[in-house]
């Protein structure tokens, strides 16, 4: 009986979380756009790259959130490899998106002579 309802209950969050996912990428991106195209003509620096990685980053949180949750529907261990690899490879492409806007964020230094002031 519990398990039937953890099913149903999941049948129900996994594909939210992945629409909610989905939801937040076509937001900043279209947001993102919509500031590197008034960049464009208002010649203001807008940025749009650090938006648009923190947009994908906390959509890769969403899509990781579904994928764990799938893991308590798990049969056999197929499944299980084939979701941990996709949950690996979404951890990854979220820590490499963290690291991008890290290096972004970081102020340029000066240099004399080939060393970092």
């Amino acid at each position: 009986m519990l398990e039937r309802m953890v099913e149903t209950v999941l049948e129900v969050l996994v594909p939210l979380c992945e629409m909610m996912g989905i939801l937040v990428i076509a937001v900043s991106t279209c947001t993102a756009f919509w500031q590197y195209i008034r960049g464009l003509f208002t010649h203001a620096s807008r940025d749009v790259k650090s938006k648009l990685a923190s947009g994908l980053a906390l959509s890769l949180e969403f899509k990781m959130a579904a994928e764990i949750l799938k893991t308590v529907l798990v049969r056999d261990m197929t499944e299980l490899v084939v979701l941990g690899a996709v949950i690996i490879l979404r951890a990854l492409l979220s820590f490499l998106i963290h690291f991008e806007m890290k290096q972004h964020d970081i102020p340029e230094q000066e240099t004399i002579g080939g060393t970092v002031k």
